[in-house]
This record gives structure tokens, sequence and C-alpha cells, in this order.
């Protein structure tokens, strides 16, 4: 009975987490830290703040290398992370638990071939984000990004549209679309422009895209979502495709947030 219950009572929750008066102190780093903050509607911003509260519930912030982890830590990247929830699916991440926040970039151990010969090396990373429950996040590179909004890189929302990648346990540029005959639009555009950024970045051709975006179909995807929020007139204009599938998918019109 308790199982049964139990999406009732999360369904509940987030309801009346909605529905409460977001904190003061939390509006206040939003419209600091979040420039298009104020370019969203006042029904966008009002669905944003619920998010946010309730991301800031069911999710934990883990402060790493001596980090404390402060309210604005968590609100800033709880509000860019819930720009990805205004889709149909409402799902707040739901593989995630913690978020693992480092004061700069951080040091992993990674096996590479090289020369057929397999070698470890100690690679430096601004953020990562794994099929379990956790994300990792350089708190650094969150503040440069806030600063440079329409560079077209973004480390939250880059690693958070992992997230909904692998929300069905796999990493492959695909999340959970709402409609079964939806997966054969997505596939058509995402693999044309996929593969047309393949052709430019080996070309040595200048993209609108960050050219890491071609290291696989996954990446393709995280990559299309931080330039679809920070560069969407450029990626309208470019790749009018890829926009529109996007834009569908999110259900937001960045370029109306452009002056």
């Amino acid at each position: 009975m308790g199982i049964l219950c139990y999406p009732l009572f999360v369904k509940w929750q987030r309801d009346r987490l909605m529905a409460q008066q977001f904190p003061k102190s939390c509006l206040s780093i939003i419209e600091s830290n979040i420039s298009i903050y104020r370019s969203l509607t006042s029904e966008q911003q009002k669905e944003l703040q619920g998010y946010v509260q309730v991301f800031l519930k069911e999710k934990q912030f883990i402060g790493c290398l001596g980090l404390q982890i402060t309210e604005e830590i968590e609100v800033t990247i709880a509000a860019i992370a819930c720009l990805l929830l205004f889709s149909d699916r409402k799902t707040y991440f739901p593989n995630l638990r913690s978020i693992l926040v480092y004061p700069t970039a951080y040091i992993v151990n990674e096996m590479v071939m090289n020369s057929y010969v397999v070698e470890e090396r100690r690679v430096a990373r601004l953020g990562e984000s794994w099929t379990k429950d956790q994300l990792v996040l350089s708190w650094e590179q969150v503040q440069q990004d806030i600063l440079n909004w329409h560079d077209g890189h973004n480390v939250v929302l880059h690693e958070f549209a992992h997230q909904l990648d692998q929300e069905d346990g796999k990493a492959e540029g695909v999340p959970i679309l709402p409609r079964a005959m939806d997966y054969a639009a997505w596939a058509k555009v995402m693999t044309a422009e996929y593969l047309q950024l393949c052709d430019r970045v080996e070309n040595g051709n200048k993209t609108v895209m960050n050219s890491y975006g071609a290291t696989n179909p996954a990446e393709f995807f995280a990559v299309a979502t931080e330039t679809f929020f920070e560069k969407p007139k450029q990626l309208n204009q470019k790749h009018q495709d890829l926009y529109e599938l996007l834009q569908r998918y999110y259900r937001l019109d960045p370029q109306q947030w452009q002056n």
C-alpha cells in the first residue's frame, strides 16, 4: 500500500512546494546571477521558482575539497538546471540524488588508448554527469558561465542535459520524448545535424556549436542544448530544424530573451 501511495505523496509534496511563496533571498540570487530571468514572462518566472523549490527539496548539494555550500551555490545551480524542466515531462532528473560541487576544476584518473596501449592519465574536468545518482560541477566554472551567458558554454546546462539523456539508463543523445511518434523526427534531425557538425569540425570550418559536440551523439545533444539557450538566434539562423526541434522539446523560445 505504501509503495502504491508514494507517487501520490511525491505529487502532493511537489504541488505544495510549487504553490509556496518563493523566498526573497532566493529571488535576489536568481535576479543577480541569471541574466535571462528578467526576460521570462511573469508566468514562466513563477513556474521556474516552483521548479527551484522542488529541486532544492529533493537534491542534496555536497561541497568538495573544503568548499562550503551556500544558498547562492544551491539556488544558482538549481535555477539554471530547472530551465530544462519546462518540457512536457517534469520528472526533476529522477536518477539524480546529489550534486558534488568543487571550488575549481577537479582531477580524475582516466584510462586512454595510446598506440594500442592503455594508459592512465590525470585529467582536469569542469563537470560530469553520472548515470547513477551524482553530478559533479566546478563552482568557479559556473560563476564564469553566468557572467558570459551568451558565449555558448554553460556547464550546468551541459551536465543536466546529460541527465535528461541518461534518464533511461543510456547516454546516446536521445532523452525520453513525450510521444512514441516523436522519436523518428528526433533521430532524423539530430543525426543530420550531428554528421554536419562532425564534417565541419573535421574540415576546420567555423561552427555555431562548440566542436566538442562532434565527440559523439550524447555530447552533441548536451552542446546543442547549451547553444539553444545561449546562442538561440545564431542557432536558428544556421540550424533552423535543430532549433525548432529543441524548442518543441524544451517548450521555450530563447530567441525572445535577446534584445
